[in-house]
């Protein structure tokens, strides 16, 4: 066999391998696991359960598909490439570990959308609390989603910062020390990973 035709077959056998290219919409949920930083190691530790991937971040996809709305430290509430938000994501085997996630109700979906560029240049909500106008990448999704009254359309949770032993970690002492407030722990909050598995929910592609 030629040695072009092995390099043709050997480059179609690779692309066979990747994931196929999404058919993403606006709204979609961007759920990421997070490069190391120490607030990514924080949230992994007191959220991420038994069987389920440890997402640690998540962002809502514009209408053109080509950008990420979302709420980062210390930046606060931007948009910002697909290809960026891709690339700062830890990797499996060289691919981004992010997944798309689709809420079925796709008008909510749109007006989300309208709602987080509305909330663009918001400060980051370093106190993960829901009442500064302050914004959490999961709190900013949490509070763009909504029925047609007006209701969130994911739960609020008790927010637990503790790892899986019960520890407090060193982290989030020192973080809420810094700011002078008490650690919410138990208050109704939400994370990237009890939101990735709202049931309501459909992957519709991942990058790994």
């Amino acid at each position: 066999m030629k040695r072009s035709a092995i390099i043709y077959i050997g480059i179609l056998l690779t692309a066979a391998c990747r994931p196929a290219a999404p058919a993403l919409e606006a709204g979609d949920l961007l759920f990421t696991v997070g490069g190391e930083s120490g607030m990514s190691e924080a949230i992994r530790s007191a959220t991420a359960s038994q069987g389920t991937l440890p997402y640690t971040h998540v962002g809502l996809l514009t209408e053109r598909a080509d950008s990420v709305i979302e709420a980062t430290s210390p930046e606060g509430v931007r948009i910002v490439p697909l290809a960026d938000y891709l690339a700062r994501a830890a990797r499996i085997e060289g691919r981004p570990c992010v997944t798309a996630k689709r809420h079925p109700d796709r008008r909510a979906a749109r007006a989300a959308v309208a709602r987080a560029r509305a909330l663009v240049g918001a400060p980051y909500d370093d106190a993960f609390r829901a009442d500064n106008d302050r914004y959490y990448c999961s709190e900013l999704v949490w509070c763009c989603y909504r029925d047609t009254t007006g209701r969130p359309l994911f739960e609020a949770r008790p927010m637990r910062f503790r790892d899986d032993a019960g520890r407090m970690p060193a982290y989030w002492t020192e973080h809420f020390a810094a700011l002078g407030e008490p650690i919410p722990e138990g208050e109704p909050g939400t994370n990237p990973a009890a939101m990735a598995e709202t049931p309501q929910l459909k992957e519709v592609h991942r990058w790994f």
